[in-house]
């Protein structure tokens, strides 16, 4: 039979909602509104421990033939501020409790709230913290997920969080990445982990520049103090795009589906060793080309090098590499980083330059010392150095950078040569 509580009732506690719950073998289900819900769990991995670290707490509802509910209808059921609250406290209430009697009691569990009811409930969850001290289950054991969305009260959204945090449990952002996401949020809030959405990873598998700037926006979430959760991870592939953005957890169905059996969700990964293998492959492949492009030009630097100190001019003594079909500008810069006369770009790359940019073409005395590579060749003189892939602001193509440091009469300079990451791009930025 189906209990209710009254629908004026704002703010219903423990022992009001405690009615409401039902022990079902070793778990427990609660009523709402001639519905039996459950407590999905779907396990969190950490990719460098190789294992279980969290699990995410989902709703289950059932109607009375035992067929599932969509959770879009369950949410649809509230028709006021009050049964939100209520429905939110009383899925929380159930995860808990069968949280309490899981087999694993050392990770955390990741609990949903409604950002509507963070900001309509009162300033501090003092209902949460009734639950915590009814079950025993430890503050620090509890991940507290908000959905990242515009809200009308973000103050009292800040306030609430905070409670979470002093209370002893994390926080996270849910869906960052989603259509209202900004830094801005990660600097009021200061969460403890971002959980960033399926999109930028769907994106990510699509168009290698997606991926780049999901490399990106980890960094910063990292620099701002953040771990990084990717969720939504459903192919190996997207497991190992994962792996090489540098996220500290995954979730998604490739490494397991939410489960309402929760005696049978394993703590272990299956496929992770198999996946960092495959990673370290791939990458030790990656790198490869980084060396053959070293070792191949090389040669090109010393006879150029060679031929400057012997006091021949720079379009002379670059013309060889110039004209390797790769190389689109060769520079000289000083001990200081400041580039000695202008850029000399080949005639293919002369010929495809996009007009939009001609305000960067001219680089005389541009100071480059903050690159890392100009930096590494100075203080590694006579040792060819390669960077990875980045955008050259002369042109706005992704390009590679070969330096080398040498002495002339004396003074220490420093070659410069740019390579096409993609030998199309100078072309085809023109379309």
């Amino acid at each position: 039979m189906s209990r209710t509580l009254p629908e004026t009732l704002a703010a219903p506690d423990v022992d009001l909602l405690s009615p409401m719950l039902n022990k079902e073998g070793d778990s427990w289900t609660a009523d709402y509104q001639g519905l039996t819900l459950r407590t999905a769990l779907q396990p969190i991995f950490s990719i460098s421990h190789k294992r279980v670290v969290g699990y995410e707490a989902l709703i289950r509802a059932f109607d009375n033939d035992n067929a599932a509910v969509l959770p879009l209808h369950l949410f649809g059921l509230p028709t006021s501020s009050a049964e939100n609250l209520l429905l939110d406290r009383l899925c929380r209430y159930l995860h808990i409790r069968n949280y309490t009697g899981f087999h694993d009691q050392l990770n955390w569990l990741f609990l949903n709230v409604s950002p509507q009811v963070v900001t309509s409930g009162t300033q501090s969850d003092s209902f949460f913290g009734q639950l915590l001290e009814k079950t025993g289950l430890p503050p620090h054991r509890i991940v507290m997920e908000i959905v990242e969305q515009p809200t009308d009260d973000a103050d009292r959204l800040r306030e609430t969080v905070a409670y979470y945090q002093k209370l002893g449990c994390l926080t996270a952002i849910d869906d960052f990445g989603a259509g209202h996401s900004n830094f801005e949020r990660i600097w009021n809030l200061s969460p403890d982990i971002v959980k960033l959405d399926r999109k930028l990873l769907t994106r990510a598998t699509e168009d290698h520049r997606a991926r780049q700037i999901l490399n990106g926006i980890v960094s910063l979430l990292h620099q701002s103090g953040c771990l990084v959760l990717l969720e939504g991870v459903e192919t190996r592939d997207q497991a190992l795009i994962a792996i090489d953005a540098g996220v500290d957890f995954v979730q998604g169905f490739y490494f397991r589906k939410p489960s309402t059996l929760l005696a049978d969700i394993p703590t272990q990964a299956d496929d992770f060793d198999h996946l960092l293998s495959e990673y370290k492959s791939q990458s030790q492949v990656r790198r490869d080309p980084t060396q053959q492009l070293t070792q191949f030009f090389t040669g090109y630097f010393q006879a150029t090098i060679e031929k400057l100190n012997q006091g021949m001019a720079m379009p002379q003594a670059c013309a060889q590499l110039l004209g390797h079909p790769t190389v689109s500008r060769c520079y000289l810069v000083d001990n200081k980083g400041v580039q000695i006369d202008d850029t000399l770009v080949s005639d293919a790359m002369a010929n495809s330059l996009d007009p939009r940019f001609r305000p960067l073409e001219s680089t005389t005395s541009a100071d480059w010392y903050r690159q890392q590579y100009l930096r590494q060749a100075i203080a590694q003189p006579e040792r060819l150095q390669v960077t990875t892939p980045y955008l050259c602001i002369t042109g706005a193509y992704m390009c590679v950078t070969l330096s080398l440091g040498y002495y002339y009469r004396g003074e220490l300079r420093v070659l410069c040569c740019d390579i096409l990451a993609n030998p199309t791009d100078g072309i085809r930025r023109q379309g």
